[in-house]
């Protein structure tokens, strides 16, 4: 194993702002299908807290913040803020910051019916991976205020696996 951060035991969550905090409740728990742990909140400080700590304009506004646990894998910390300075539309994959959660299915084909019965607006047709990652289909999908999510499956495994000294962690093996 690399040297790194010392007591390092992986990924304990990822968080990300929310337009609509109920909206994205709905969301990961009805379509998704993560459990709701707790919320906190709402917080306004009168100093420079949020600017020292977060990085943020120190007038915002904490609207509410919750957890979410989603099967093996991190936990979703996920926030609304009101903020001056706020910028209300997604980053792209191709923006700097740019991002996407992808979701390991173990049926490509009925993960993607659920999600299409669900509204949910899919990217395109599931693309089938070459080269290491052979054996892997994808496709993208949107929240209903736009971030990007995907579902992956390889089933049978990816081609690098074969003899590759370390493999990626994978959510349906998650001791391995």
């Amino acid at each position: 194993m690399n040297a790194g951060i010392p007591g390092l035991r992986g990924a304990e969550h990822i968080g990300f702002t929310v337009p609509d905090i109920e909206q994205a409740h709905d969301f990961f728990v009805n379509v998704i299908g993560c459990d709701f742990v707790y919320k906190l909140g709402p917080w306004k400080r009168d100093d420079n807290w949020f600017a020292e700590h977060l990085n943020i304009d120190p007038r915002s506004v904490l609207k509410e913040l919750r957890f979410y646990r989603c099967h093996f894998g991190p936990n979703f910390e996920v926030f609304e803020f009101e903020a001056p300075d706020h910028n209300t539309t997604p980053p792209r994959n191709s923006d700097v910051g740019g991002h996407h959660i992808a979701f390991y299915v173990d049926d490509m084909d009925e993960a993607l019916a659920y999600l299409q019965a669900k509204g949910i607006r899919v990217l395109g047709e599931p693309t089938a991976s070459s080269s290491f990652s052979e054996g892997q289909r994808w496709v993208y999908f949107l929240s209903p205020w736009g971030m990007q999510f995907e579902l992956v499956s390889f089933p049978h495994g990816k081609a690098y696996e074969k003899d590759a000294p370390i493999k990626l962690w994978h959510p349906a093996h998650p001791s391995k």
